[in-house]
């Protein structure tokens, strides 16, 4: 399996896929039925362009299944069928761990340089 490459945009995709900032039945169902690709659009704030991309990066990873939902469903509704994204047990479980690391990576060290300050003579 692939790295993921832990991008903002890549975790706020997988913050909506573990269905976390949720009521506790809400998420529950976020995680046992998935998101389709609209809800996931709202959610994240991303535009398609930029969110499929990254559902097929988390897909080829293995974090993430695709399935598209009954006919009946849609057909009841009048609508088109809807592609649902899912997080897989594998995603579950390393996402919260890869989303830890990117965040402490990105917390500057004391002392650290930070580009555009200009550093003090000691």
């Amino acid at each position: 399996m692939m790295n993921v490459r832990m991008t903002t945009h890549t975790q706020t995709v997988l913050h909506a896929l573990l269905g976390r900032g949720r009521e506790p039945a809400q998420r529950s169902a976020v995680l046992s039925d998935g998101l389709y690709g609209l809800e996931l659009s709202r959610i994240s704030g991303l535009p398609n362009g930029t969110l499929f991309p990254i559902l097929e990066r988390l897909r080829q990873a293995g974090w993430v299944d695709r399935y598209w939902e009954q006919d009946a469903t849609a057909e009841a509704e009048g609508r088109p069928r809807r592609r649902f994204y899912k997080i897989t047990n594998r995603g579950a479980e390393l996402a919260p761990l890869a989303m830890a690391e990117a965040s402490a990576d990105s917390t500057p060290q004391p002392g650290s340089f930070r580009p555009g300050l200009a550093r003090r003579a000691l």
